[in-house]
Order: C-alpha cells, then structure tokens, then sequence
C-alpha cells in the first residue's frame, strides 16, 4: 500500500526491503560503503534486500535505517 509523501519530509528513496541489492547500488551509489561494511555482495544476483539481509543473520530494518541515513545525509550535501 503506498501512502504517498509524508508533507513536510523529502522523500529520500522509494526503495524499500523488497528492492535488490542492485537496484539500491544503482539508484544511490552512496550506500556502497554501507553494504561492504556489512559483508553485503552488492550483486547479490537480484536478491531483495531483505532476503539478503536474512541470510546473513543482518536484521533488515536496521541494515535499511542505515541505507537511509546515508542517502540523506547525502542529500544534504547538495544544498
């Protein structure tokens, strides 16, 4: 179910858990760092995040809070 925006907040990503670990790479080459500290192939043969993630005994929503947190602090630069 998408929501939409949240009014007042910049929409960092649409990707989510169930994006590949290349989709992220390539829309937001700025996690790289992220997901090699983690021990993340960033090929991962188009396996969601998520998927990934448990594999790896990661938990997933903490693996993506820091994917977001690099990509706004990112965006932040620019401005």
């Amino acid at each position: 179910m998408n929501r939409g925006p949240v009014p007042g907040k910049k929409m960092m990503t649409s990707l989510e858990l169930e994006s590949s670990v290349v989709e992220w790479v390539i829309e937001h080459p700025e996690v790289q760092g992220v997901l090699e500290s983690l021990g993340i192939d960033q090929s991962c043969q188009g396996k969601s995040l998520d998927y990934v993630c448990r594999q790896m005994g990661l938990d997933p929503h903490f693996v993506l809070k820091q994917l977001h947190e690099v990509i706004e602090a990112d965006s932040g630069v620019d401005e």
